[in-house]
């Protein structure tokens, strides 16, 4: 069993802190008394910066004892990173930056190296060199990556013991190599490091290039969507809420040095129950008409166009959560309509003004 410490008044540093899950977790964090925060991101416009300072805004408004403190960089400027953790110091780090989507990487391969790859680095250099600093030495990292990282993994549901050489896309390589440079400095430097596979995550406040967010942009427009491999993809579609929570049971538990004298673990963070796109669309029509965001009479058949697989697309996400559940004592658990619904009533708040 790992050693269970708590994070009440440590210094938790939150990378991407204007993205979706980053924003979510410093918002949440802030309900932890006398947690101090530290943000950093560069609020890029891969998607409408807009949505990133909405984020932004929404953790200052509840950060009423000045707690948060947030720096505009890029984490793959080293003298940034250095410069930041000399100046604050963090007891932990949850590392959420990085250059999300699949299909993006394929024309813009670039974004993806500096971000994910550079940035990881300098994000793990700081944390080794703050171990040369006895006790100011960061106590646990943290760091994001995906359930992408298995390909089209043939045995489901995917386990954290499972094969990851074979990535289908750029993005989906970036994060394999991040899992490998944090195992190689947990080995080394016996940086206590944890690992999350997160599976296609979606909530309030989400990002606008997943497909549940392009969905509801086009069916509130009238307009068709297009239902990559037919509409038989299944995604294992977790709630961001449950997600957080995963995050806040991990924080607590620090990885004690393994068999080969590592101080890593990595987990999946899944829903456990993948639905088809077909379905998900259904549903999320449904959600989307309750909330008032489209009108009552738009049918499913109208507005979906079924089309070919799409390059870098894996067929099925599907975790095994056993792992989480046996150290965390949680598992997320929110039904699908259920988090879809809270994401309808969002979208038709934010978009109204």
């Amino acid at each position: 069993m790992s050693n269970n410490t708590g994070f009440e008044n440590k210094t938790i540093l939150v990378t991407g802190c204007a993205g979706f899950v980053g924003g979510s977790l410093a918002l949440r964090l802030l309900d932890t008394a006398g947690v101090k925060i530290v943000g950093i991101d560069n609020v890029n416009d891969y998607y409408e910066t807009s949505l990133k300072e909405y984020r932004l805004e929404r953790i200052r408004t509840k950060d009423t004892d000045g707690r948060f403190t947030f720096i505009r960089g890029d984490i793959a400027d080293k003298k940034t990173v250095l410069d930041m953790f000399d100046k604050h110091r963090p007891d932990v780090v949850i590392h959420l930056a990085a250059q999300a989507g699949v299909r993006y990487s394929i024309d813009n391969p670039d974004a993806y190296i500096q971000s994910n790859i550079i940035g990881t680095f300098n994000i793990l250099e700081a944390c080794r060199f703050s171990m040369d600093k006895g006790e100011d030495a960061v106590e646990h990292l943290l760091f994001a990556s995906s359930s992408s990282v298995y390909g089209d993994n043939e045995k489901i549901p995917y386990s954290e013991s499972d094969n990851t050489d074979r990535p289908v896309s750029l993005y989906a390589a970036t994060k394999k190599a991040d899992e490998a440079l944090a195992y190689s400095y947990a080995k080394l430097y016996k940086i206590p490091m944890t690992g999350m596979r997160f599976f296609t995550v979606y909530g309030p406040a989400g990002r606008p290039d997943m497909a549940y967010y392009k969905f509801t942009k086009k069916l509130a427009a009238g307009e068709k969507i297009e239902l990559y491999n037919k509409g038989e993809n299944k995604r294992d579609f977790t709630y961001v809420d449950d997600v957080l929570e995963s995050i806040e049971k991990l924080i607590t538990l620090v990885p004690p040095v393994g068999i080969q004298g590592e101080r890593y673990r990595i987990y999946n963070i899944g829903n456990n129950s993948p639905v088809d796109t077909k379905t998900f669309v259904a549903i999320l029509m449904e959600e989307l008409k309750s909330a008032g965001v489209i009108d009552e009479g738009l049918k499913f058949e109208d507005l979906t166009k079924l089309v070919d697989a799409a390059p870098g697309d894996v067929l099925m996400t599907y975790a095994d959560i056993e792992k989480l559940y046996k150290d965390t004592g949680t598992r997320p658990h929110t039904e699908l309509r259920e988090g879809l619904a809270r994401f309808a009533k969002w979208y038709k708040e934010y978009t109204a003004g």
